[in-house]
């Protein structure tokens, strides 16, 4: 990660296709570009101030911050923005890009509203092994 960039991705810490998600990305962020943080945590609280958009949201959220400036993506530009940032899947990515917005997000949205009867829900959120410490904001 290059001085003054983060890169946070802000998931759901009781669901289990997201946790899965989370593993996904620690495996194959071999850069380490990515720092996490649950929904419920503290560091997302500070960020839904000034981001209206994050009330109420049922999304995966990706925070690119620098000192000029601070972006926040959410349902699939946050999952192409990640793909993007791990080699091996920017192919997946592009072919992303070539669907039109509105539609991978009715496409998310879907799996989003099934994902807990999918892939479970866990009874509290992820916590990070001693290795991953580093890596994850409260």
């Amino acid at each position: 990660m290059s001085t003054g960039e983060q890169k946070i991705i802000f998931f759901d810490g009781v669901c289990g296709l997201c946790n899965t998600a989370v593993d996904f990305v620690l495996r194959e962020d071999r850069e380490r570009k990515f720092l996490f943080s649950p929904l419920r945590g503290e560091t997302f609280r500070q960020i839904e101030r000034d981001h209206p958009m994050t009330l109420h949201a049922d999304s995966l959220f990706v925070l690119k911050r620098s000192p000029q400036k601070e972006v926040l993506l959410q349902r699939s530009e946050a999952v192409l923005y990640i793909l993007e940032n791990l080699p091996k899947y920017r192919w997946l990515a592009k072919i992303g890009h070539i669907f039109p917005a509105p539609f991978r997000d009715t496409f998310y949205r879907l799996i989003a509203a099934t994902r807990y009867r999918i892939w479970g829900k866990r009874d509290s959120c992820r916590l990070p092994t001693p290795e991953e410490g580093s890596r994850f904001l409260p």
